[in-house]
């Protein structure tokens, strides 16, 4: 019988040091566009830009966090066969 639970290495996830310095980059690049709204709502002259510019940087925390904590989901579509048509490989001692 196949085991459904096995990973290919094209679908295993990073390690968890790779992971944390993704989510630092990702969160890193989002507090700068925040830094970039809040600079530019300052030289933007009074207008519906500028609270624009404002909103932006004060809700992009939220989604900030939301997408460096985003999961990793590698998926190439492979799928093992099950059922009575699945073969499983045995060590040549099994076959004795």
């Amino acid at each position: 019988m196949a085991r459904s639970d096995a990973v290919r290495i094209t679908t295993a996830r990073s390690s968890a040091a790779d992971d944390m310095r993704m989510r630092k980059r990702r969160y890193a690049w989002s507090m700068s566009i925040r830094l970039v709204c809040f600079v530019a709502a300052v030289a933007v002259g009074p207008g519906a830009l500028r609270w624009i510019l404002v909103a932006a940087a004060v809700f992009l925390p939220l989604f900030a966090v939301v997408m460096a904590n985003a999961n990793d989901q590698r998926d190439d579509g492979f799928t093992l066969p099950d059922g009575a048509g699945a073969h499983e490989l045995t060590s040549r001692s099994d076959q004795d």
